[in-house]
């Protein structure tokens, strides 16, 4: 009974570092995007069903992708004064149980598909595709940033494909909304790292363009997603709600690029975790309104 409980109790404690390895909580950057493809795709509230296994599809994914970027990146992390203090670098967890835990996130995610439709199944693994790419990508390519664009940008697009089964414009423009609002948000954050990228002979927009030109590139992949998420408004005939939701939207990632002016990281923080929080929650609750209103 002892040995049982022990098992459990180191079980549990595995499962809470890993949760805590992958940032779980941080969902909620791509989970309302997904809600919104959704929401536009069923032109009002999707059924129980179709939300419940969106969601998991989404924790699927998520963890799954999380889960691979740590443990390709142990040994990288472990050199990086800023992440040598994650779990798999400071032996909190092994890189067995993570591959157990990658898995099973991975089976989540293709038997979500699978319950939601034939093409979101058929799918899947191109999104896999995507998820183990970007792991790879900074050792030979300054790209790395747009491919965490395109995995994210898959959340209001896979909800769409649950929705209607098909692929259609608006979520098209939708998506590539999400992928430069991540890929601009990514690259600020990757500054960073810019002198230990630099040293460790790893590829970044940050390492390719300096400070200050990476900051003018995230201003103006931000006003790409401005740009498409007003042409999308345009494109669905949607209303007031939507248009105050993206005004909205529009003074926090001007927020955000104040706080990191002159490139200055003390408030990283704040601008990363909590404005994109709130943007993405923004976009989605003024949608959902005007969808409904």
């Amino acid at each position: 009974m002892h040995e049982r409980t022990a098992f459990s109790s180191g079980s549990l404690q595995k499962i809470r570092i890993f949760l805590e390895m992958i940032k779980f909580s941080h969902t909620v950057f791509a989970l309302p995007f997904a809600f919104t493809g959704g929401v536009l795709a069923a032109g009002g509230l999707p059924t129980f069903y179709q939300l419940f296994w969106i969601v998991m599809a989404m924790v699927g994914a998520r963890t799954a992708a999380m889960g691979l970027n740590r443990m390709i990146d142990a040994e990288i992390d472990a050199e990086n004064p800023r992440t040598r203090s994650r779990a798999i670098p400071a032996g909190l967890i092994g890189k067995g149980a993570v591959i157990v835990f990658i898995l099973l996130a991975l089976a989540l995610m293709l038997y979500s598909a699978y319950r939601l439709n034939t093409l979101c199944l058929y799918l899947s693994p191109i999104a896999v595709f995507f998820l183990v790419l970007y792991s790879y990508c900074k050792r030979f390519t300054s790209l790395a940033h747009i491919v965490l664009g395109i995995c994210l940008a898959g959340a209001p697009v896979g909800a769409w494909i649950a929705i209607r089964g098909s692929v259609d414009l608006p979520v098209i423009v939708l998506g590539l909304a999400v992928l430069f609002w991540v890929a601009g948000f990514d690259i600020l954050y990757a500054l960073q790292d810019l002198e230990f990228d630099r040293q460790r002979g790893l590829h970044s927009i940050p390492v390719k363009l300096g400070a200050n030109g990476t900051l003018w590139a995230a201003r103006l992949f931000h006003l790409a997603m401005v740009a498409l998420l007003l042409f999308l408004g345009f494109q669905l005939g949607l209303g007031a709600w939507y248009g105050m939701g993206l005004a909205a939207t529009s003074g926090m990632l001007l927020y955000e690029h104040w706080l990191l002016r002159g490139g200055n990281l003390e408030k990283i923080d704040a601008a990363f975790l909590n404005m994109n929080g709130y943007i993405s929650v923004t976009i989605f609750a003024f949608t959902l309104l005007d969808v409904l209103f």
